[in-house]
């Protein structure tokens, strides 16, 4: 991992529908550019510990808020109305809206967890705009992978399951349900939404040993933003179906050179998703650490050397 650095850019850009994008950059300033995507959906850029992973005397690191989340504005939960024009395609338009704002011709990608289907997505869209990929704790945003996170992955952590699901109507998606709950008019109904679907997301997200279940959002708002920006996302199934899932069109990705990165131990997002998504897509390489779940240390350490290697090759 590469020193803590400081951005030396950042702004605010106007998007439609009245959003306003939060973006930074650090690093070098003429460097080969490169841009991070975070997960939730509905995280953010946070302190900027991704700046790590890139060597800032080689590469121009691009991080931005996605919309609704973070520092961009308006918050999912204090703009509602608008919250069905929040989808993986617009998303995508931000980002490249933002490639041409700070004027990048093509840059690496690197996406952690809901951002690496994010990435993905980005990629097809606009391969020629992509240098390379490297991804981290992998998600494609199928169908499967939701069932499994919202529903299957609940006979491992039975209690938890129960506390989440013992009020939805019986043959009715957990995640639809969620997603209702957060939008609705009562304050207190979105507010004990948030609270149970965070306990859930506490409950399953990993295996490692080193993992304690608790508050994965200790402030209120932001708790409840993450669970209305994730429940709209996956009970729309990321808004990639058919004939328009990552899985279908990865082999479209073989031009484009790429590392997957995953914890044996993540059980929120098994080994299979990366495994899958690397037999579709010709040429990228996978590494899969037994001893980590979802994001750790030797991941994060990996994702690094793989950045660097990427530099190096040019």
């Amino acid at each position: 991992m590469h020193p803590r650095i400081e951005p030396f850019a950042s702004g605010m850009l106007a998007r439609p529908g009245g959003a306003e994008l939060y973006w930074e950059c650090s690093g070098n300033a003429h460097g080969r550019p490169a841009v991070y995507l975070h997960g939730g959906p509905g995280g953010s850029v946070g302190t900027g510990g991704y700046r790590r992973r890139f060597d800032p005397a080689n590469y121009l690191i691009v991080g931005v808020d996605q919309r609704g989340t973070g520092r961009s504005t308006p918050w999912a939960i204090d703009d509602l109305d608008s919250l069905d024009t929040n989808t993986t395609q617009t998303l995508i338009a931000d980002i490249d809206a933002l490639r041409e704002h700070l004027g990048i011709e093509a840059w690496l990608l690197h996406g952690v967890s809901w951002g690496s289907t994010l990435t993905l997505a980005y990629a097809l869209a606009h391969p020629a705009r992509v240098t390379e990929i490297v991804l981290t704790a992998v998600t494609t945003g199928g169908r499967d992978e939701i069932t499994w996170i919202t529903e299957t992955v609940g006979a491992i952590f039975p209690e938890a399951w129960d506390a989440l699901s013992r009020d939805v109507p019986t043959g009715r998606r957990v995640v639809d349900h969620y997603a209702q709950l957060l939008r609705d008019a009562d304050p207190a109904v979105r507010s004990g939404a948030a609270d149970r679907w965070d306990a859930w997301e506490s409950a399953h997200i990993s295996l490692d040993p080193s993992w304690r279940p608790g508050d994965r959002h200790a402030d209120p708002r932001i708790r409840q933003n993450f669970a209305t920006l994730v429940t709209h996302y996956w009970s729309n199934d990321c808004f990639l179906t058919g004939a328009d899932t990552v899985l279908a069109r990865a082999p479209r990705l073989a031009p484009i050179p790429g590392v997957l990165v995953h914890g044996r131990l993540d059980v929120s997002g098994p080994a299979v998703i990366p495994w899958r998504l690397h037999r579709a897509w010709e040429g990228s390489r996978l590494r899969i650490v037994d001893t980590e779940g979802h994001g750790g240390a030797i991941e994060m350490e990996l994702t690094a050397r793989a950045i660097d290697e990427f530099a190096a090759a040019r």
